[in-house]
């Protein structure tokens, strides 16, 4: 089988770099309609580390229509067998294409819910225990949210997720440094006033091990200390329905107020289940190739000059104790292209419009990041 070049390229970085496959190790391949190229690449280049390769794929249409009549019983022996399986893998390797990003969009929010509960377990250990890494695979789909021909996004999908990630460490270290000794964050920006507090919560640089894109260091508001609101700019996707113009207020630390282009369904989300309403994560996103919004929150939760504020599940490694089968990253663009907007710690200026200001962080500005500066 000839394979296109960037295939290969793409995949010894997943095996590689992202999750650093040794000799003897499983990994499991979960490819969401992806070429068999690509997924024969990544077998491949697993093998090629003396490391051992399973492999699943999932059709969008199928898993649909099992949500559709989903019973309780049956994903309870699913979610079990599910489990059974991460626990034997060592990694985890997960590409997501769509044909169709609405394809869940008719799925009864019950059904949704069930799942997501049921299988929580899984992603819990999959997240904590395994290497991982999860990506989206360039689709024609794809190309239609960034308002892109369908090669020209291709091009700009490999070049963003080759990107040379050991030029971010150096940067995203001096940002979680100071992250971890912050108390008080204070965001301001066009319909947005916030107050809250990292205080010994700790802070987690992402540079290409887990999610690719990646770009962005995270952390997480003490549960109960979120004051005011936040007013996101970037359009998202969640369980299959699509948002705009998000507006949370929040009083001690929980959502009393939401409000969007589908008001009905984010509520519907955010009554989950009690810890939907709290925020699970705040995290900085700075990847020098993201500019825009498209959607996909992989790619939008790093844009350059962004920060995302999320409600629900908070990761292991940077925990407020807060509980969720949802984590939903809403994003909020702070360049001037975007209205602009500012991040302070402690009382001193971080961010301004979208960049960082101390020169300790300057290694997190584009200029540097794509090589333009030192």
């Amino acid at each position: 089988m000839i394979i296109d070049p960037r295939f290969h390229e793409l995949a010894d970085g997943l095996t590689g770099f992202s999750t650093e496959l040794k000799r003897g190790e499983r990994v499991l391949i979960d490819a969401f309609d992806v070429p068999d190229a690509m997924v024969i690449a990544l077998v491949r280049a697993a093998r090629r580390r003396g490391a051992h390769p399973y492999v699943q794929l999932h059709r969008a249409r199928i898993t649909r229509e099992l949500t559709m009549g989903a019973e309780e019983a049956q994903f309870a022996s699913h979610a079990k067998v599910e489990e059974m399986r991460m626990q034997k893998m060592d990694a985890y390797i997960a590409l997501r294409g769509s044909d169709n990003i609405f394809e869940a969009s008719d799925v009864p929010a019950d059904r949704v819910q069930m799942i997501s509960r049921l299988m929580k377990p899984v992603l819990n250990y999959r997240v904590n225990k395994t290497k991982w890494v999860v990506l989206r695979w360039p689709t024609a789909a794809m190309a239609q949210q960034a308002t892109m021909s369908t090669e020209a996004f291709e091009d700009f999908y490999f070049r963003v997720c080759t990107l040379d990630y050991k030029r971010m460490r150096a940067g995203m270290k001096v940002l979680a440094d100071l992250m971890k000794k912050t108390d008080r964050v204070h965001i301001k920006g066009p319909g947005t006033d916030l107050r809250f507090s990292i205080k010994d919560i700790g802070a987690v640089p992402c540079g290409g091990l887990r999610n690719i894109p990646d770009g962005e260091v995270f952390s997480c508001p003490i549960k109960t200390s979120v004051e005011g609101h936040v007013q996101y700019n970037a359009p998202t996707m969640y369980l299959g329905s699509s948002f705009d113009n998000i507006r949370l207020a929040f009083k001690k630390g929980k959502v009393v107020t939401a409000t969007s282009s589908n008001t009905k369904r984010l509520n519907e989300i955010l009554d989950s289940d009690p810890g939907a309403r709290y925020i699970g994560e705040f995290a900085l996103g700075f990847n020098p190739h993201i500019l825009d919004p498209m959607r996909d929150i992989l790619f939008d939760e790093k844009i350059a000059g962004s920060f995302h504020f999320t409600p629900g599940q908070a990761y292991g490694e940077a925990d407020n104790g807060n509980k969720s089968q949802v984590h939903w990253d809403i994003v909020c663009i702070q360049r001037k292209d975007y209205g602009g907007g500012e991040i302070w710690f402690d009382d001193k200026l971080i961010r301004k419009d979208g960049v960082f200001l101390p020169k300790s962080l300057h290694k997190l500005n584009r200029e540097y990041l794509l090589g333009k500066s030192k």
